[in-house]
C-alpha cells in the first residue's frame, strides 16, 4: 500500500526530510525541477528565498499576476482601471505562457488550465541533493486535470 497526499507541498516534504517522507505520492501543478522553463523561473526567484524553493501556490501567484500585467499592457492602464469586468474578460481571451506553468487558458468559469502532475518522493538516496525530492510518475493534461466547465454550476458561465 502506497500514502497519498491529496494536498502537498515541496516545502512539506523539506521540513519532513526525504527519510520520512520517501515514497509518498502527491499531486502538484508546479516542480521547481520539472523542465528548462521551471528551473529558469525557480532561478530568479531563489536570491530572494535562498532557504526555500517556490511550491505551487507561490509559482501561482506569479502566473496570475503576470498574466494579469500582460493583460493591462495589452489594454492599456487606464482602461484596464476604468473596468475590472473588462480587464478579466481580457484575461479570459488571451492564452496564458509563463515559466511556472507553461502554456494554458483561462476558462469561462475562471479555471486557469494547466497540466497537473502525480509525484513520488524520492528516497535519501535517489536525490541527487537538496530539494531534488520529486520522481514524475505522470502528467494530467490541463483539460483533463480539473471539474469539466459542465459540472462546475458557475453562475458566471451561461448555459
Amino acid at each position: 500500500m502506497k500514502l497519498a497526499a491529496l494536498l502537498m507541498f515541496i516545502n512539506d516534504v523539506h521540513g519532513l526530510g526525504l527519510g520520512t517522507a520517501q515514497g509518498l505520492i502527491c499531486t502538484e501543478t508546479f516542480y521547481w525541477d520539472l523542465n528548462d522553463r521551471t528551473r529558469a523561473f525557480t532561478n530568479r526567484v531563489r536570491p530572494k528565498t535562498p532557504d526555500n524553493l517556490p511550491c505551487m501556490n507561490q509559482a501561482g501567484n506569479y502566473s496570475a499576476t503576470l498574466h494579469y500585467l500582460k493583460a493591462v499592457a495589452e489594454m492599456g492602464v487606464a482602461a484596464a482601471k476604468a473596468s475590472g469586468a473588462e480587464t478579466v474578460a481580457r484575461m479570459k481571451a488571451m492564452p496564458t505562457d509563463d515559466d511556472a506553468f507553461g502554456p494554458g487558458r483561462i476558462r469561462e468559469d475562471g479555471r486557469k488550465l494547466h497540466p497537473a502532475y502525480l509525484f513520488e518522493v524520492k528516497s535519501p538516496e535517489e536525490s541527487k541533493g537538496a530539494w531534488d525530492y520529486y520522481k514524475l510518475l505522470q502528467t494530467t493534461p490541463a483539460e483533463e486535470a480539473f471539474r469539466p466547465l459542465s459540472e462546475g454550476n458557475c453562475p458566471l458561465v451561461r448555459s
